[in-house]
């Protein structure tokens, strides 16, 4: 990893990487393919041959798995071996949550908890006495963990939260009243972090134990996917919580639980691509055995199309995920997991990095659903059947979009950060599109076509970055410090961004790839780049034409759009026949097989 490039958060809008610059799935070593090989044999032995039995809740057997899974060290990737965890690096822990899945929605939803938002909080914020107390039992599954944030009453909002927190006369316990509400494994869970106010107004993170008086839970919610999971309210009534059992700072939760929720999200994204992989080799096993008219329906130009489609998505997706993780690896170097500090570091380095997290969760629930939609249209009525593995995807993929932050807050968490790192002189944001409004004066679109591979989409993607500035500018140039309450415009502006950072993830992948091992064996990267480009370019176009549209009007707005039609300016390509190759490519080993472990 020494030729990678630290770059800051959302420096990719402003800056052009260079391939060798950003980590791909091409680059995966050794170590890391026997980790996700371990991960895949385990969701592959252990966990398919149970599908029926983990389709509904069964919480004994859940948790005798997840004991299972921490024998092989799978629940503990992003724990410190000090404290009984695998201590891998990001790259690799994101590949075991890709690999163990086998589409069995419960366990993941149990699994994903235990290693992300119900452990990481301790790894990352907790002392070293917290540490070396409960992440040995987490990391086994000796004890199961339970992120208890969001209340009847805050959701998206929850650093509002009326639980409270109440320091006792003695000032050993926290008093701690309230209800959470939507928890997941709050069945039966072991630990919960959770957060109230002390004194009224200082939002505190705690570590509580289930086993302690005063804490109950209400009946299993009925929900329309993950039925395979826990999931409940929780009540806490005049519970003691011990003083040092406070999680983080006291008035300090809102720095826990924002970055527990960053790398929830980013972890999140790499859920989706192990779920998307597993679906579309079954969509594309039942479309080579679904006889029509004379012939399989995966010989259909429109079935191709889909098929073609769903391989792009997952392509970009894992493209995005990969090259963050690499991002979060560079961060994080250095930092002591054992010292006093660690947490604050920690905080530090996986604040910069907000924007991507929240681009990856938007992304991957958004490519997941659009997945799942496609394999139940392939397979039709079949697919509509209950006790079929895609219809039960169907549903447990829709809550992806709502928990870990709604993508609708997601979009505008985008934009703030943006905004926030441009103003705290993080990110030169404004010196940027200044010289995008002085390189529109002076610009003359070249009639001539690149001749180099990939060279057509890389001035591509160098243009939507210079149309994206020049929205955002607009933007913020109308709005000021109220661009915030501009909420339809914010939505536009991180959907142009988050087209950015896919379309650039996609290309300096391909471009990586052919520079290693040539063209020929390049070529299906190289297509499914070149067509999502294609198409990405003039989503970035339209959107930055709806910006200019809401905040402009007359002779300013044929102007801006004037403008404008330099940089949007390109010839499409036959994405018809790249699509046909995607699918041919993929169809006769039914599987999506972009990526080699």
């Amino acid at each position: 990893m020494a030729e990678l490039k630290l770059f800051k958060g959302g420096e990719f809008l402003i800056t052009d990487a260079l391939p060798e610059e950003v980590f791909t799935p091409e680059d995966f070593t050794n170590e890391q393919r026997l980790i996700a090989k371990s991960a895949e044999e385990f969701g592959l032995g252990e966990l398919a041959p149970r599908r029926d039995e983990l389709e509904e809740l069964n919480e004994e057997l859940l948790k005798s798995l997840l004991r299972s899974a921490g024998e092989l060290g799978l629940l503990s990737t992003d724990m410190p071996e000090i404290y009984g965890g695998s201590e891998l690096d990001k790259v690799s822990s994101v590949l075991v949550t890709e690999k163990i899945n086998q589409g069995i929605g419960g366990f993941l939803l149990a699994y994903g908890v235990q290693t992300g938002i119900g452990s990481l909080p301790i790894v990352f914020f907790g002392t070293p006495e917290q540490k070396k107390k409960y992440l040995p039992k987490l990391a086994s599954g000796e004890m199961i963990g339970a992120y208890a944030l969001t209340e009847s009453a805050h959701g998206s909002d929850a650093l509002t939260a009326e639980t409270t927190a109440v320091l006792s006369e003695d000032g050993k316990y926290y008093i701690v009243n309230g209800q959470k509400q939507f928890i997941s494994n709050a069945g039966f869970c072991d630990l919960i972090l959770t957060y109230a106010q002390v004194d009224g107004t200082q939002f505190t993170g705690f570590i509580i134990e289930r086993k302690w008086d005063g804490i109950s839970v209400d009946e299993e919610e009925k929900k329309m996917g993950m039925h395979g999971g826990s999931t409940r309210s929780i009540i806490f009534q005049d519970v003691k919580v011990p003083v040092e059992n406070v999680l983080g700072e006291v008035g300090r939760g809102h720095i826990v639980a924002l970055n527990t929720l960053n790398i929830g999200r980013y972890k999140l994204g790499a859920a989706t691509v192990g779920v998307c992989k597993f679906l579309i080799a079954d969509a594309i096993k039942y479309a080579k055995t679904r006889i029509q008219f004379g012939r399989p329906i995966s010989q259909f130009g429109l079935i191709k199309h889909k098929i073609a489609e769903m391989v792009i998505k997952i392509y970009v997706n894992e493209s995005i995920g990969y090259r963050i993780a690499g991002l979060l690896d560079l961060a994080l170097q250095g930092i002591d997991p054992s010292s006093e500090n660690a947490g604050k570091k920690t905080g530090e380095a996986l604040r910069k990095y907000a924007l991507e997290c929240s681009i990856n969760k938007v992304f991957g629930s958004e490519v997941l659903d659009y997945t799942v939609d496609e394999c139940v249209q392939i397979m039709g009525g079949y697919g509509y059947i209950q006790d079929n593995l895609i219809e039960s995807a169907y549903r447990d993929s829709r809550i992806n979009r709502i928990w870990e932050g709604t993508n609708e807050i997601n979009r505008l968490l985008i934009v703030d950060r943006l905004m926030k790192a441009s103003m705290k002189g993080e990110l030169p944001l404004l010196d940027a599109v200044k010289a995008v409004m002085e390189d529109l004066m002076s610009y003359r679109p070249s009639m001539s076509e690149e001749e180099g591979l990939l060279e057509k989409e890389q001035k591509m993607v160098a243009h939507a970055k210079k149309m994206g500035l020049l929205a955002a500018g607009a933007a913020t140039k109308k709005y000021m410090d109220k661009l915030a309450n501009e909420q339809e415009v914010v939505a536009l502006i991180a959907d142009i961004i988050i087209e950015i950072f896919a379309m650039e993830s996609a290309l300096l992948r391909a471009r990586k790839k052919f520079q290693k091992d040539g063209e020929e064996k390049s070529k299906i990267h190289i297509a499914a780049t070149r067509v999502y480009i294609n198409d990405s370019f003039q989503r970035v176009d339209i959107m930055t034409k709806q910006v200019f549209a809401a905040i402009s009007e007359g002779e300013e707005l044929r102007t801006q759009l004037m403008g404008l039609k330099k940089f949007a300016r390109f010839t499409p390509i036959n994405t018809i026949a790249l699509r046909r190759e995607i699918a041919d490519s993929v169809i006769p080993v039914a599987r999506y097989n972009l990526t080699k472990i």
